[in-house]
């Protein structure tokens, strides 16, 4: 996975948007106000997406290519490796829908009804 694709795949998520709140590489992409991955166009390219703590040590078991985050919360943040990783593009994506699914499901019943009619 490159990061076009890796960019696509995170913008199909319902709601999805970027910006650069940090610098002018780091790209933050959220769900209403919630951040649920960041990434660079940086070679090799990586992502950080918010994880469940248990299955966050589980992968960081399983996958030389996922480590804690990085400038992130070790405890609910993983950096995964994208290019030249032992982490499939099918495992990324899995872990992007889990990120996303962790941060729209804390958001408020008003938010999320804004968001599944299309309002950014």
């Amino acid at each position: 996975m490159n990061f076009e694709e890796l960019n696509t795949y995170l913008l199909s998520k319902e709601g999805a948007s970027f910006d650069y709140p940090f610098d002018e590489t780091t790209r933050v992409y959220r769900v209403g106000d919630k951040m649920f991955a960041l990434t660079s166009e940086e070679h090799p390219v990586r992502v950080n997406l918010k994880c469940d703590p248990l299955y966050a040590l589980e992968l960081r078991s399983l996958y030389e290519g996922v480590v804690s985050g990085y400038h992130m919360n070790k405890k609910h943040w993983n950096t995964v490796s994208v290019e030249d990783s032992d982490v499939d593009e099918e495992t990324i994506k899995e872990l992007i829908d889990h990120s996303y699914e962790l941060v729209f499901s804390s958001l408020t019943k008003k938010q999320k009804a804004h968001l599944l009619q299309g309002c950014p």
